[in-house]
């Protein structure tokens, strides 16, 4: 019993002490500066921030969804990808029947049309001056690939890839572009 009575009082005597360390801790913790000059130095940091317009999940949807439509109204099976301003996967679809390389082509044609604002059929016709270009991790210099742009600055890309040529895939990115400005 005198044990239970010890180990109680020592347990209360030990957590009264970390409680008074823990208020005493608070006490003499400087104070916080008021929120107004919090404010001020945010509005003095705002020219080290930059805001960049990037494509909603819905939106990245539908444009993906309106570039499978393009397709099978060709009767074409192709994968779509969207990515983002830094080349991440968004969304991307496999349509029914593409080949299982498309899946990868589709998400490589749209960083690579991103990457470089531009189609990936011009991109592809730089390669004779330059031929390294293909050496670029991550990116695939065949039609295909169709960047978004919005106030003349890339926002996404769309890349397809499965159709028999590079032609027809990048037409039906360009249809998955359009659709976003309906």
């Amino acid at each position: 019993m005198k044990k239970k009575i010890l180990l109680g009082t020592t347990a209360a005597a030990v957590l009264a002490a970390g409680t008074f360390g823990a208020v005493a801790a608070n006490a003499s913790a400087p104070q916080a500066a008021p929120a107004a000059v919090t404010a001020k130095k945010a509005d003095a940091d705002r020219d080290n921030l930059r805001q960049d317009t990037h494509l909603t999940i819905e939106a990245a949807t539908k444009a993906a969804q309106a570039t499978l439509k393009a397709a099978e109204k060709e009767n074409q099976r192709v994968s779509v990808a969207v990515v983002d301003r830094n080349g991440n996967t968004i969304v991307t679809l496999r349509g029914d029947g593409a080949g299982p390389q498309s899946y990868e082509s589709a998400e490589r044609k749209a960083y690579t049309a991103v990457s470089w604002n531009a189609p990936t059929s011009v991109l592809a016709g730089r390669l004779a001056q330059a031929p390294n270009l293909k050496d670029i991790p991550g990116t695939l210099f065949l039609a295909g690939g169709a960047p978004v742009a919005a106030n003349g600055a890339p926002i996404a890309g769309i890349g397809v890839a499965g159709a028999p040529s590079g032609d027809l895939d990048e037409k039906f990115a360009q249809a998955g572009v359009a659709s976003l400005n309906d």
